[in-house]
């Protein structure tokens, strides 16, 4: 608990300062409103950025099962083979330097304009992807040489090996992609809500630009706000996953 002083302290200093500084140099509410506004905000519009936040939630976990999924499956089998990682690396590599508002027009077209939702969910996923697929690959080949060697003296399997030595050896690195992954996915799905074009969706980028429109700033601090606790949220997740998969294996 002590840990968590300093921060809170910090964060409430800034706070206080913030609202001070709006109050005495007058700034206009649409410029910057002071914290009281926002709060104000926050509960008046508490189920509707709720509601939103519950869909941009599910939208960002499903990316990043997606390329949990995807990244890890492609590392996994692209590791059995040398030729097959090196064709493989740069089209990973080249996807991860793609920005997303570029392919996002795209991949809206082939999901059909009558389901934004999957062209959100596959852009955040093409975010998310990297991290996973590095840390997987990485993972994989990270197993201790002496080991490997112990497995070729006694005749293992390539399935006895990937099971008993080269994934306990990975999960380190896998956990930590998915850390990234985590905090990319729900980058990825507000970005790619906003590139979308599309308010079918009505996730929390769609609340943040519909404020921003009417020039609602203190709404748009609330959204923003309810951002930042979904992905803390999901870190802390990810985090306790982590501690858990360690305890495990101690």
């Amino acid at each position: 608990m002590m840990r968590l002083v300093p921060p809170v302290a910090l964060g409430l200093l800034l706070l206080a300062v913030w609202e001070i500084a709006c109050r005495a140099l007058q700034v206009p509410s649409y410029l910057l409103p002071p914290p009281s506004a926002v709060a104000v905000a926050l509960v008046q519009r508490a189920p509707l950025l709720l509601s939103s936040a519950g869909i941009t939630f599910c939208m960002a976990f499903q990316a990043l099962v997606v390329a949990f999924v995807l990244g890890g499956g492609l590392a996994l089998a692209v590791s059995l083979n040398r030729s097959a990682e090196q064709a493989v690396r740069p089209l990973a590599v080249a996807l991860q330097v793609t920005p997303v508002v570029a392919i996002a027009p795209l991949v809206v077209i082939w999901a059909g304009l009558d389901h934004a939702d999957r062209a959100v969910v596959a852009l955040a996923a093409a975010v998310a992807f990297f991290p996973l697929f590095s840390g997987v690959l990485t993972g994989l080949k990270s197993a201790d040489p002496d080991l490997e060697r112990l497995f070729d003296l006694y005749d293992a399997s390539p399935v006895q090996r990937l099971i008993r030595l080269r994934l306990p050896s990975a999960l380190p690195f896998i956990l930590e992609g998915l850390r990234v992954a985590a905090g990319l996915s729900v980058i990825g799905a507000v970005v790619a809500e906003f590139v979308s074009g599309s308010g079918a969706t009505q996730g929390l980028a769609w609340r943040l630009l519909e404020s921003g429109n009417r020039l609602r700033t203190a709404d748009m601090l609330a959204a923003l706000l309810c951002l930042m606790i979904m992905g803390l949220a999901l870190h802390a997740a990810v985090g306790a996953a982590e501690r858990a998969a360690r305890r495990l294996l101690a």
